[in-house]
């Protein structure tokens, strides 16, 4: 897979991708990861990328020609599944979509700023628009940095256990039930005794049961789809 990330402070992911999982899949050639900084495709002299709204609407607005010549010149390299926006009323980021997108081969992903980009790049270059979650942050890139570390960890190779992602919460339509290591007593708080019986039909049953009770308390509203779906 190939991600291009246009934004305006590329500075900003190199913490999320030069460490763990993403760090591991670069270097394994699983994934490439694109930076491009905007001002580089600006036209004016101070590389400058935004200007005040029409009508005299609060907060700056990025400008359509950098943008449109960053998407042109990277569309002409490869073409893309998907040119992604992160923007707040975007659809939220679930783990279905997550799924879909792990799978094709070349995403775009613009990072937007100040109080938005112009209507005309959502309208006419943009494919998806992804939220991840109902709240304003100051700019896309820690979006973007949430959505390519959900999309990386699920391409095989990525996880030293390929077989962990698809037992992660939401895969099943099920938050994961709770886990424990050694030791198996501290400060007398035991693990379950049912995860040291060696029984895996019961252990496993044991699993369903708390993660169907996890749900049902910390997601409601996914215990409720789920009990609607198979009724």
């Amino acid at each position: 897979m190939r991600i291009d990330i246009i934004t305006i402070f590329p500075e900003m992911f190199e913490g999320p991708f030069t460490e763990s999982i993403i760090k591991r899949a670069v270097n394994k050639g699983i994934v490439a990861i694109g930076l491009h900084n905007l001002r580089d495709y600006s036209t004016d002299k101070h590389k400058k990328v935004d200007d005040y709204s029409f009508a005299a609407g609060a907060g700056m607005v990025m400008m359509i020609e950098p943008v449109d010549n960053c998407i042109t010149h990277l569309k002409s390299q490869r073409s893309y599944d998907e040119v992604i926006y992160m923007s707040p009323d975007g659809e939220l980021l679930e783990q279905p979509l997550c799924n879909r997108l792990s799978l094709v081969q070349n995403l775009i992903i613009l990072c937007g700023h100040y109080k938005g980009i112009d209507e005309r790049i959502r309208e006419h270059l943009i494919t998806k628009e992804i939220s991840i979650g109902n709240y304003v942050l100051s700019g896309g890139e820690l979006g973007a940095a949430v959505l390519v570390d959900s999309l990386v960890r699920l391409i095989p190779g990525s996880l030293n256990d390929e077989t962990s992602a698809l037992s992660d919460s939401f895969q099943d339509g099920l938050v994961s039930p709770p886990v424990y290591t050694r030791p198996r007593s501290y400060k007398s708080w035991d693990v379950p005794e049912i995860l040291l019986s060696g029984n895996d039909l019961k252990i496993s049953e044991w699993k369903m049961e708390q993660a169907l009770k996890r749900t049902e308390l910390r997601r409601p509203e996914m215990f409720q789809k789920l009990k609607k779906s198979s009724s």
